[in-house]
């Protein structure tokens, strides 16, 4: 493992797993990619932002007609287009692509800046912000815009990606969103409550720099204790990133909007979908019965479900696909 990929691990152990287990647009080539999903073409495509190039997969049925195209953004972390880690294979985001090329709908999945073949568009941890993720999905998002192939744009963020993805949806002018996973409640927060369940010596130190961090201040001296989550390389993300309360900004779009949420998800509580709903009742929100983070069937007990983060042989959860992709379906365009 590189040392990029490395930071990105550290900083997935902090905004991905929260403390649960201490980001010109240019269609440079197109190339046959082998896919699993039938009556479907997939495409290597890639991105070229200007500051970097980032590689993703389009996968479109085949079909006369213009269709829908969804964008899937990850997780955070070293979070791949399948949904994978170093270690950590699921293939979540590859087997909701698939499904929904099945059903009829179109699909463009990416890594994410940094990482995998989208390695060499970050250097530095240190320069990395959450606004870059943002722009890297309204770069993707008008890229589909300009493909003849598509009627319309609908933006899917998982996780992390769920608050990129509204963000850029709105900005890039995407027809429709889906939250998947996502929280509502901003990232200083969400830490604030994980930390709770730390023992106290913890808590004094961590939350005086949360406090800083919060107001915009970096923090010089972090113990070796907190260093994956405080270190002075991923201060400016933190910062960044605490600016933004996904309620406010799902509340400003202005386009049909899905939430879904596992009941047994062990980093993102139903809650969550709860608060996002609770901004915008207009909004769509279907919660699954028993699937977890990485969208499969799982219990609540904490091992068991961890165990299917990396079990790429279990399947989508059922009805996941079908609900998102009648979703697409369903807006009035």
């Amino acid at each position: 493992m590189n040392n990029i990929d490395q930071n990105f691990k550290n900083i997935g152990a902090v905004i991905g797993f929260y403390l649960l287990c201490f980001v010109t647009l240019l269609l440079s080539f197109r190339v046959p990619d082998a896919s699993a999903a039938q009556n479907a073409d997939s495409e290597n495509v890639i991105l070229d932002t200007g500051s970097g190039e980032l590689e993703g997969t389009l996968l479109v049925p085949n079909a006369e007609e213009s269709q829908s195209v969804v964008l899937i953004i990850a997780g955070s972390g070293p979070t791949d287009r399948n949904g994978n880690q170093q270690m950590m294979m699921n293939n979540s985001l590859k087997y909701l692509a698939e499904e929904l090329a099945d059903l009829g709908i179109a699909s463009l999945r990416f890594d994410k800046r940094g990482i995998a073949k989208s390695s060499a568009a970050m250097v530095n941890e240190s320069e990395l912000r959450f606004e870059t993720y943002i722009d890297d999905a309204a770069g993707w998002i008008a890229f589909l815009k300009e493909d003849q192939r598509f009627s319309d744009v609908v933006v899917a963020g998982h996780s992390e990606g769920s608050l990129i993805g509204m963000v850029a949806a709105r900005q890039a002018g995407a027809s429709g969103f889906i939250s998947i996973a996502g929280a509502g409640s901003s990232l200083d927060q969400v830490i604030r409550t994980q930390l709770q369940s730390q023992p106290a010596f913890v808590l004094e130190e961590a939350l005086p720099i949360l406090d800083k961090l919060v107001e915009g201040e970096q923090v010089d001296e972090v113990s070796s204790m907190l260093q994956s989550l405080f270190r002075k390389s991923v201060q400016p993300y933190l910062i960044s990133q605490f600016r933004y309360q996904p309620t406010e900004k799902l509340q400003k779009l202005e386009i049909p909007v899905l939430i879904v949420q596992g009941t047994t998800d062990i980093q993102v509580e139903v809650g969550e979908a709860e608060l996002l709903h609770e901004a915008l009742p207009e909004a769509k929100l279907k919660l699954f019965e028993g699937m977890n983070h990485v969208l499969k069937e799982s219990p609540a007990d904490f091992q068991q479900n961890l165990a299917t983060y990396n079990n790429p042989d279990l399947p989508l959860f059922p009805g996941l696909s079908e609900a998102i992709a009648g979703f697409i379906k369903s807006i009035n365009f």
